[in-house]
């Protein structure tokens, strides 16, 4: 993999030409080549409706311009040192700079936006491949360039405050930034404020799925690479996976009849279309682990229920999973990041919701038996739907409000909601996020899985229809539980936890601490309770062993702050 990966950059020399590569990838890049990646100043994701841009923007819209900026846009390993004066000037040559910015991963990057696309083919036209091992390596093209022979001595790579950080804020850290808040209120928000996707990381995000799209169409030169997931529903976290739709149902297809030309397409016969779906992806697999610059470790999960390929782009140091023609899913996107738009309060305390999960150890990176963030989020949308009034509407309430344009059938499936968030009447609730995270532990400490549903469709109280633990109905297929893989073990786990969040909230531990972690970033500690009985009427009542430790671990804060922050590190260094 490192030899292909070396031998697919291009290198910036003088001007020259590229050594020609196959005809199909030549026309392609030549045809639809750009670049986008650009410092924050278009709000795609508000953070705060308080702020709201006067135009609200459907999810269709911010995918579009994105993708646009996308295909503008190259990615530049920096390997050697260079000035930032110098990197731009260079660069400056070919075409005006929007934007770009720096970030480190498996080496020090930069992500350039150019204004026009004909700047990145006047990039190619100066561009060599690189001539060590050539008759080892295929000379692909690619939008990722490695720029070579502009160092200047002595000098850095970049200045530190130049380079833009990618990932997650370390646990320890955060609850230290939390601590120094005033109120719960300022947590939530200041937690959202740190793991949410900023704007370099969505950009990188739509340059790496263009990198793609450009290796997948040169199989099919009419499919599009779209993402989907929390890299665009507005619940997206810095460092969560890539998630990739391939559509093979291009805009190129002609519906009304047509005089003149027509592509001719040809499929080997097959038995089902999740067949051709596996062919499709097993093709577009071996060519990313062959020829896409950067990306290793590919995985071919072909066998789940909805086939997927999995693997790393070192560059971005994202972890992707691309799959074919799940549309459903993307109408799944389209209603959180309807539901994420509606109120402030629901990505905060969905935010806040995962980051104490994650703490717990009821998420996990890895497949198993744990809650997943989808089903969490679901789980705080439904617990919204239930406040009175309620805070945001159930989804049969958005399907009553849709218009003919809004109408949407998917294999069966009816996936009609409204699109316009001006249509969607919201009623006046004005509690608090600490409010509704208290509200939120005590709901699922008393809440009724072994016998309940959790649908947002409906946002009512439903019973289930089997026995499995935790029942979340999918919002558009309705036979389908999204928590089918939960076992009773982490069901009763996740009880216990809310239970003891509910009780440590309600002891007074929510007011500011001079020297200890306090309201929030108190519960982000490792749990000090076990074994609390998963029953309704006594999910207030512990034994008095039980308190015992709680009351110790609220004794007198500690004889310095240095020690104390050395101790918050020690003891959430297991959950990081």
């Amino acid at each position: 993999m490192a030899s292909s990966f070396a031998g697919c950059k291009l290198h910036m020399r003088g001007k020259g030409s590229l050594v020609r590569c196959q005809q199909k990838i030549e026309s392609y890049i030549r045809r639809n080549i750009g670049t986008s990646v650009v410092l924050a100043q278009a709000q795609t994701f508000p953070d705060d409706l308080s702020d709201k841009p006067a135009e609200y923007k459907s999810l269709p819209a911010v995918l579009a311009e994105r993708q646009e900026q996308a295909k503008r846009s190259v990615l530049i390993n920096l390997q050697h040192r260079i000035t930032e004066k110098t990197f731009h000037n260079y660069l400056s040559r070919h075409g005006k700079i929007n934007r770009y910015f720096f970030y480190e991963s498996s080496g020090t990057y930069a992500a350039v936006e150019f204004k026009s696309r004909t700047s990145v083919a006047s990039l190619f036209e100066e561009a060599v491949i690189s001539n060590k091992n050539s008759e080892l390596m295929v000379p692909l093209k690619s939008r990722l360039l490695s720029l070579l022979n502009l160092s200047a001595p002595n000098l850095p790579v970049l200045l530190d405050k130049k380079v833009q950080p990618q990932g997650s804020i370390p646990i320890n850290h955060l609850i230290r930034r939390l601590s120094a808040q005033e109120t719960i209120d300022q947590q939530i928000t200041s937690l959202t404020e740190a793991h949410q996707l900023t704007e370099e990381n969505i950009r990188l995000r739509f340059l790496v799925c263009s990198l793609v799209q450009d290796i997948t169409a040169m199989y099919f030169p009419e499919s599009t690479v779209q993402l989907f997931g929390s890299s665009v529903n507005g619940f997206g976290k810095l460092g969560c996976d890539l998630d990739m739709r391939l559509d093979l149902n291009g805009s190129g297809r002609q519906k009304k009849k047509h005089k003149g030309l027509a592509l001719e397409y040809f499929m080997k016969k097959a038995t089902s279309e999740r067949t051709v779906t596996q062919d499709i992806l097993s093709v577009i697999g071996e060519c990313i682990e062959h020829f896409m610059p950067g990306s290793v470790g590919v995985e071919k999960i072909l066998n789940a229920r909805c086939p997927l390929l999995r693997f790393m782009h070192q560059p971005s140091g994202f972890q992707c999973d691309l799959t074919a023609n799940n549309r459903v899913a993307i109408k799944s996107t389209e209603l959180l990041y309807l539901y994420s738009q509606l109120d402030p309060r629901v990505r905060h305390l969905v935010f806040a919701v995962r980051c104490w999960a994650r703490a717990k150890g009821i998420t996990c990176r890895i497949s198993g038996a744990w809650i997943t963030n989808f089903s969490l989020t679901l789980m705080v949308l439904f617990f919204l739907q239930r406040r009175s009034p309620p805070i945001i509407p159930t989804l049969d309430h958005l399907k009553d409000l849709a218009g003919p344009s809004d109408q949407s059938m998917i294999e069966g499936h009816d996936c009609t909601f409204v699109s316009d968030v001006t249509k969607i009447p919201l009623q006046s609730n004005t509690e608090t996020l600490e409010y509704l995270l208290c509200g939120f532990f005590d709901f699922y400490s008393s809440f009724a899985f072994q016998k309940e549903v959790i649908n947002i469709r409906k946002g009512t109280q439903q019973n289930k229809s089997d026995m499995s633990p935790l029942y979340i109905r999918n919002p558009f297929e309705p036979s389908l539980n999204v928590s089918k893989n939960v076992n009773t073990v982490q069901i009763n786990h996740f009880v216990s936890l809310c239970q003891e969040s509910f009780w440590l909230l309600q002891q007074g531990r929510c007011e500011p601490q001079a020297t200890k972690p306090w309201g929030l970033a108190d519960l982000l500690l490792p749990s000090r309770v076990g074994g609390i009985r998963n029953n309704r009427k006594q999910r207030k009542i512990f034994s008095k062993e039980m308190v015992q430790r709680l009351l110790e671990g609220v004794q007198a804060p500690s004889k310095d702050e240095t020690q104390t922050e050395k101790n918050v590190a020690h003891s959430v260094k297991d959950s990081t």
